[in-house]
């Protein structure tokens, strides 16, 4: 099995992910998959500013800049805001180089952030709960009382994995299979991407994650003084329910109230 320590985040988000990461038109960059999800967030942001932790190459924050959102990143990966300066400048949308359970982002008056908002499964980026937990109470650094944290994150996939297997094929398609290994004892898995060229040649990408189940998710919440407002199955509201894959929760401070710190 492999060891998730011996994979470092620096190494796999690294130039080569950068350049390839953007699929313009399809994939998760396809628009009935990011129109909604931008849709959302400018909502939620109303007439406030936006952070997005793990800002990656700006796939959601530069169309939400474009809507008139005042978008902030925080990112780990030099190579990713490398991608992400090709299609904005630092003025448009400044990024904080560091770990998003950690690193603080500038704001005219601390907390002035009304939304925090971290997509497309990232937070089990960080592999380990402490470190999750910490991710919370560092959005909640930044909001406004009343803000709000956003998180899309799948649902574990335990269910379909027979006694005695502990790897499971979540997605495949023409020229892609996604398949995950997990480690239950540690509750840790590792995302395999397979994509094939028309020659059959196969190029694999891995990502360690630590998996979180959404009553674990929500009792972080708790810890950093958050109130779970809503959870959708996606971002255009679909009902969560025992056979969701993925869930959209909106966590908010309450109003008048200050979060843990």
């Amino acid at each position: 099995m492999m060891i998730l320590g011996s994979m470092r985040q620096e190494d796999i988000w690294n130039t080569d992910t950068a350049q390839h990461y953007d699929t313009p038109g399809a994939g998760m960059f396809a628009p009935e998959v990011l129109g909604p999800a931008v849709d959302r967030l400018a909502g939620l942001a109303g007439d406030g500013r936006a952070l997005e932790f793990a800002i990656g190459t700006g796939r959601v924050a530069v169309p939400l800049a474009e809507r008139g959102v005042p978008v902030t990143g925080i990112e780990l990966s030099r190579p990713m805001i490398d991608q992400l300066r090709t299609k904005v400048d630092e003025a448009t949308i400044p990024v904080v180089v560091g770990d998003m359970a950690t690193a603080t982002a500038p704001a005219t008056a601390p907390g002035e952030y009304t939304l925090v908002y971290l997509v497309y499964n990232t937070i089990s980026n960080l592999l380990t709960q402490a470190e999750q937990v910490a991710c919370f109470r560092n959005a909640a650094r930044h909001l406004t009382p009343g803000g709000r944290f956003v998180i899309e994150l799948w649902v574990p996939e335990l269910r379909k994995l027979p006694p005695g297997q502990d790897a499971v094929v979540w997605h495949r398609e023409s020229g892609y299979i996604g398949l995950d290994a997990y480690d239950l004892l540690r509750q840790h898995l590792v995302s395999h991407h397979f994509r094939f060229d028309e020659s059959g040649q196969a190029r694999l990408f891995r990502s360690p994650h630590r998996y979180i189940w959404p009553a674990e998710l929500d009792l972080m919440a708790q810890l950093a003084g958050f109130e779970l407002e809503s959870r959708h199955a996606d971002w255009i509201g679909t009902e969560f329910t025992a056979e969701s894959r993925s869930h959209v929760s909106v966590y908010r401070i309450p109003p008048g109230e200050t979060a843990s710190r």
